[in-house]
């Protein structure tokens, strides 16, 4: 392959235009670093109601396609169709998902591969990400087969969470455009249903996920989700690179929305964060009193199960203990029984970007007891913010939060491995046993903030993939 590698970007969600999850993270901080190490990248994604067009200089191209430029002048197009796109969210209203769903995505993905003709974009890779974009590689395979203009791509699918497949009735596959032959048990058929991450899979030419725990996981019948014969079919093909974050935007050396800046060489100024936070939630004003933190999603992948068992035993310890989140009502009731009952604990059931910040650079603990977790953003924002991640050893936890070890004072973190309430309140009880130790602590704190899980490391391993695929004969 001579000359600069060309790569479009697919994603259905995009940092700073729209966002649900940790896709759009993904996809909004890596295509720039990627830019960095030379690539010509260019990002697709609809054009919802939500973005606003001023405010992200967003301007019109054709009747139907927009632009606008992201850091490392990376261009990002939009597919505009206001009968799909002109509404309050993404995919869902109320937690229900949008019944033209499959039309929806369906209009994106063969938009996307007309708008690489249109502006005349040849790309040697496209990257596509979640069931979403899954239709594009399986167009590449069929319908534009014998294109000249694509004769040479190759594709990459990238999974951020196996849970979501986008299942649609089988009496719609029609919509796709897809010849019938394609569903069946080596296509889109799954238990008479059509499953796009399935075709995403097997007709993608190399498929990722977003951690290398994650990747191994998924290929079980425990975390496969029903999925795990064809990943285990496509092993070969199948590699983990694990996410990063954007350091910049979690930097708390320079981070306005905190009280006082700090970093691993000046760790005092954590704890004026930890007093501000404190006053912010009403608790006590200490800085010796161990404070845990947790922010995510109200649901039983999170964790929620566990924690709910062993909270009354949590927060009768000489702690304080502080949530922001949303989701599940039963967990939601939970929480605020326990805001009620103990005035140790400060409960946000909403997301408040700002009080998150505050709660990372806060706290002296951070709790993510997830049942399964792909890779996890929480835990490195976390290590960021000298806040020490106890996690469960699972997924994208396990692969950069190593438990630590009071005789050889190695490791950043607290870990435990079975799913239960007793091993995570044991886990809690080892951590506050070392936070009784200030200066061990101190010095858990500043290797902490020295953990470095940018995008750049993970953005070199994409490129080289890259170049790998392209110099495959396959």
């Amino acid at each position: 392959m001579g000359g600069i590698m060309k790569v479009l970007f697919c994603s259905s969600e995009v940092v700073p235009f729209a966002k649900t999850g940790g896709l759009a993270d993904v996809a909004g901080t890596l295509p720039p670093e990627l830019a960095n190490l030379g690539v010509n990248i260019k990002v697709v994604l609809p054009y919802y109601k939500s973005i606003d067009s001023k405010k992200f200089e967003i301007k019109k191209i054709d009747k139907d396609t927009s632009v606008a430029v992201i850091q490392n002048n990376v261009e990002v197009y939009f597919i505009e169709n206001k009968r799909y796109f002109d509404r309050a969210n993404l995919y869902q209203y109320n937690g229900v998902d949008y019944r033209d769903n499959l039309e929806r995505f369906t209009y994106y993905c063969q938009q996307t591969l007309r708008l690489a003709k249109k502006i005349k974009f040849k790309p040697d890779i496209i990257h596509c990400n979640d069931w979403q974009s899954a239709l594009i590689p399986i167009y590449l395979k069929t319908i534009y087969k014998d294109d000249a203009f694509f004769k040479k791509t190759k594709t990459v699918f990238t999974i951020h969470n196996l849970g979501y497949q986008g299942l649609f009735s089988k009496e719609d596959f029609s919509v796709t455009g897809l010849d019938y032959d394609v569903f069946s048990m080596e296509g889109l058929e799954f238990y008479g249903r059509i499953n796009l991450l399935k075709g995403g899979l097997l007709f993608s030419d190399k498929i990722t996920t977003v951690s290398s725990t994650y990747a191994d996981e998924i290929q079980t019948p425990q975390f496969g989700c029903g999925l795990e014969g064809v990943l285990l079919k496509r092993k070969n093909d199948l590699s983990g690179i694990l996410n990063g974050i954007n350091c910049h935007d979690w930097d708390p050396t320079q981070n306005k929305t905190l009280t006082k800046n700090y970093g691993p060489d000046a760790i005092a100024g954590k704890y004026h964060n930890k007093i501000d936070l404190q006053k912010i939630c009403k608790l006590k004003v200490s800085k010796n009193i161990p404070l845990l933190g947790i922010i995510t999603r109200l649901a039983d992948q999170k964790g929620l199960d566990i924690l709910a068992e062993v909270i009354d035993k949590i927060v009768q310890m000489p702690i304080q203990f502080v949530l922001l989140g949303t989701g599940d009502p039963k967990y939601h009731k939970l929480f605020e029984n326990i805001k009620n009952k103990y005035r140790n604990t400060s409960i946000h059931l909403s997301f408040d970007a700002k009080l998150a910040y505050k709660i990372y650079a806060g706290s002296d603990i951070f709790l993510m007891p997830s049942y399964y977790e792909p890779c996890g953003l929480g835990q490195l924002i976390s290590l960021n913010f000298g806040t020490i991640p106890l996690v469960r050893k699972i997924g994208g936890l396990a692969d950069t939060v190593v438990d630590y070890n009071p005789f050889t004072k190695q490791g950043n973190g607290f870990v435990f491995d079975n799913y239960q309430a007793g091993a995570l309140l044991e886990a809690i009880k080892r951590a506050l046993c070392v936070y009784n130790d200030s200066e061990t602590w101190n010095k858990l704190v500043a290797g902490a903030m020295k953990c470095n899980f940018s995008w750049e490391k993970s953005a070199k391993e994409y490129n080289k993939l890259y170049k790998k695929l392209l110099s495959s004969k396959k």
